[in-house]
């Protein structure tokens, strides 16, 4: 039941969340009851020195100019929103005493301030909660790429046993949104980089899932600008797009060009023969006028 309850706060969202926090303590009565995941203390300024990253943290990618301008804010108004932070069980032995839930970007942006303590919201809550406060967080600032919300999803499954509507529950967001995002991770490696690095959508993307040869797919919808309802065409048909590509027709192996230069000797005419994975193909033979077509049917009437 405990699990249960903490799953449906957590479905209302961060800023819900953060909100209970800031309330004054419950009566002795009920604090009797409470486990360590419900310690909450106040907002408060903590040397910047006392706070590491996490290194569970769903996003691992942090532009370098947007981190730049928010230090710049940060050096003009100071930290608007306090960090969500919680205190580390065992000795660090880097002398942090408290790791970041959510607010890594914040965080990084104050050190290259110069600022020597920040404001901080402290939660005592376990590896779990602080994973789903942290997704939570990002997905409601969009500031997860979609690779990375599908591997925080993941994580999630993996290590505390959610399914995807469970997961979709305590994020508040739809099965279908958890599923979709998800199957971003059935991805060759090379397609999620350009993913993560927003050089492809993730509703493109979404139509590469499982399509043969992914990767040169990606590489042409970003080149020519393709919507997500072409990528969805050319994913059908990707043996198609491989021969436009280029003006010319797939390489052949060498059996099938075997094939076509037996049937050019014996015919006299150009041939070209399409294969399929399946066994079923076709013979396309070539003529320029219809003396040569004529001769082509006499051809194949003699059986010769």
């Amino acid at each position: 039941m405990a699990e249960d309850s903490s799953k449906s706060r957590l479905g209302r969202g961060l800023a819900a969340l953060i909100g209970e926090m800031d309330q004054p303590s419950t009566s002795a009565g009920k604090s009797s009851k409470s486990s360590a995941e419900d310690v909450i203390t106040q907002d408060q300024e903590v040397s910047i020195e006392l706070i590491r990253a996490n290194p569970q943290n769903p996003r691992r990618h942090f532009n370098d100019a947007e981190l730049a301008d928010l230090s710049n804010s940060i050096k003009e108004h100071g930290i608007v929103q306090p960090i969500l932070v919680r205190p580390i069980k065992n000795e660090d032995l880097g002398g942090a005493r408290y790791e970041i839930i959510a607010g890594e970007r914040r965080w990084r942006a104050s050190q290259r301030a110069g600022l020597h303590a920040i404001p901080v919201v402290i939660r005592d809550v376990d590896d779990r909660h602080a994973l789903e406060l942290a997704i939570i967080e990002n997905v409601q600032r969009a500031d997860l790429n979609a690779i990375e919300e599908a591997m925080g999803y993941q994580q999630l499954i993996n290590d505390y046993d959610y399914s995807q509507a469970e997961l979709g529950k305590v994020l508040s967001l739809s099965r279908s949104h958890v599923a979709n995002t998800l199957r971003l991770l059935k991805l060759p490696e090379d397609v999620m980089t350009l993913v993560a690095e927003g050089k492809l959508s993730a509703g493109h993307a979404r139509t590469l899932v499982n399509a043969t040869g992914a990767s040169f797919l990606a590489d042409k919808i970003i080149r020519e600008g393709l919507s997500v309802r072409q990528a969805e065409q050319l994913a059908q048909n990707p043996e198609e797009a491989t021969r436009k590509s280029s003006g010319k027709s797939a390489p052949k192996n060498a059996d099938i060009a075997a094939v076509e230069a037996r049937l050019e000797e014996m015919l006299g005419f150009k041939t070209s023969l399409k294969y399929k994975d399946n066994g079923a193909g076709s013979i396309r033979i070539s003529f320029k006028n219809l003396d040569q077509l004529d001769s082509i049917c006499k051809l194949l009437e003699s059986g010769s």
